[in-house]
C-alpha cells in the first residue's frame, strides 16, 4: 500500500528508541529495555518503508548508542518532524503490572504519573553537566515539574489522537492490557516541536511479559500494530485537512449564512440519541471543545451506569464509541466544568470535537 500523506512536503516520523549505550534503561531476568526497544523501531521503520515509501523515516539511533534527552529532540525539530514516536519497556518493583500504555505531554494527574516521568527523564543525569543543557532542570525533584504546569503544548489534540490509535489497536487487536493514555512531564515530549507519544510497550518486571516482549513474533506483531495505528492517524489527518479546506473554500464563496447555525460533523462521528447539554446552537467557525468521560465497544444507553446520569454526545472513533460532554468553543469554560466532573471521573479529559 503507499500513498502520499501530505502534497507539500515529505511525511518525516521520527523513531525515538529510548535509553542506549551506557544507558540500559529498565533490566529484567535476562533482556534490556535498550535492546527492545531498538528492536521494535527498526522492524517499525523496515514496515514504515515497505508501506509508505513517500514518507520520510529518521532514527534518533539506530544502533546501540547514547543519545541524550535533548539530542533526540533537538533530532525531531532538525527533521521538521511531523510525528515523533518515542518506544520505552516498562517496569514497576512488583511483578505484577502488566499492559501497554502510552503517554501525551500534560499535567493531569501529573503525581499519579510523576514516577515514570522521574525514571525516564533520570537518563539527562549521564551527561556531564546536565544542568546546564537542562537550564537546572532537576528530574529527581518535584519542584523542577512546576515548569511543565505552565507550558502550552499545541500539539496535544494531535498527540492525543495518535495516542489512542495505538492503544485502540494493542487493547483491540492483539488483546494487551489496557493501561490507557495518560499525561506526564516528559523532557523529550516536551522539547518536541510536533505530535509526539512515549509508548510503552510492556513490564520486563513481570516475567510472563518479558518473555512475550522478547519473542520475533512479539515484536513483529507489535511493530504491525504501531504502523497500523501510524497509518490510520495520518490518513485521519490528511482527511481532516482537505474537508477543512473545502470548507474554508465553499464558506469564503457563500455569503448565504441560512445554514451558518448547522453543525457540520466530521465523517467518523456518530451522533447517538443522547441529548446534546448545550441548547444553544454552536457557531461554525472555530474548534469545540468538550469533556470526554468514557468510552465504550458497544453504544450506551442514556441511563447507562458507566455515564453516571450525564447528558452525553458520541463520536465513535474506529471500534469506540467516545462520549464526552460539555462541548462549547471556549476551552476555558470546559476546563472549569471539567473540575466539576472530577469527583465522578477522575480520569477524564478535555478533547477537540471536529465538526
Amino acid at each position: 500500500m503507499s500513498w502520499t500523506v501530505w502534497a507539500e512536503k515529505p511525511y518525516t516520523v521520527v523513531l525515538d528508541a529510548g535509553h542506549g549505550g551506557k544507558d540500559p534503561g529498565a533490566v529484567g531476568k535476562f533482556s534490556k529495555e535498550k535492546d527492545l526497544n531498538l528492536s521494535l523501531v527498526l522492524k517499525m521503520g523496515e514496515l514504515i518503508a515497505e508501506r509508505y515509501p513517500d514518507v520520510k523515516v529518521v532514527y534518533t539511533r539506530s544502533t546501540d548508542v547514547f543519545i541524550p534527552l535533548q539530542t533526540r529532540a533537538d533530532i525531531a525539530n532538525k527533521a521538521n518532524a511531523d510525528l515523533f514516536i518515542s518506544i520505552h519497556t516498562n517496569s514497576a518493583e512488583s511483578k505484577a503490572p502488566s499492559g501497554v500504555e502510552t503517554f501525551i505531554l500534560g499535567t493531569d494527574r501529573m503525581e499519579a504519573n510523576l514516577d515514570v516521568a522521574m525514571r525516564e527523564n533520570a537518563v539527562m543525569k549521564l551527561e556531564s553537566d546536565y544542568k546546564t543543557t537542562y537550564q537546572g532542570f532537576d528530574p529527581n525533584s518535584i519542584d523542577s515539574y512546576i515548569m511543565f504546569e505552565l507550558m502550552q503544548n499545541s500539539y496535544m489534540d494531535q498527540s492525543l489522537r495518535f495516542a489512542e490509535q495505538v492503544q485502540q489497536r494493542f487493547v483491540g487487536h492483539l488483546n494487551r492490557s489496557d493501561r490507557g493514555v495518560r499525561q506526564a512531564a516528559f523532557w523529550v515530549l516536551l522539547k518536541t516541536a510536533c505530535p509526539s507519544i512515549l509508548f510503552e510497550m510492556g513490564f520486563i518486571s513481570n516475567p510472563e511479559e518479558e518473555r512475550f516482549l522478547n519473542k520475533p513474533a512479539s515484536m513483529a506483531q507489535m511493530a504491525n500494530a504501531l504502523v497500523n495505528a501510524f497509518g490510520a492517524y495520518t490518513h485521519k489527518q490528511a482527511v481532516r485537512k482537505e474537508a477543512s479546506e473545502k470548507n474554508s473554500e465553499v464558506r469564503s464563496q457563500s455569503s448565504d449564512t441560512q445554514n451558518s447555525d448547522v453543525r457540520i460533523q466530521n465523517s467518523d462521528t456518530l451522533k447517538t440519541d443522547t441529548p446534546t447539554t448545550n441548547d444553544q446552537r454552536q457557531p461554525l467557525h472555530g474548534p469545540l471543545f468538550a469533556i470526554q468521560i468514557c468510552a465504550s465497544k458497544t453504544p450506551l444507553k442514556p441511563n447507562d451506569p458507566q455515564l453516571k446520569g450525564q447528558v452525553c454526545e458520541c463520536m465513535k472513533v474506529g471500534e469506540w464509541y467516545k462520549y464526552y460532554t460539555a462541548a462549547d468553543p471556549d476551552r476555558a469554560k470546559v476546563m472549569e466544568a471539567r473540575k466539576k466532573l472530577l469527583s465522578l471521573f477522575p480520569d477524564c479529559w478535555i478533547i477537540k470535537v471536529e465538526r
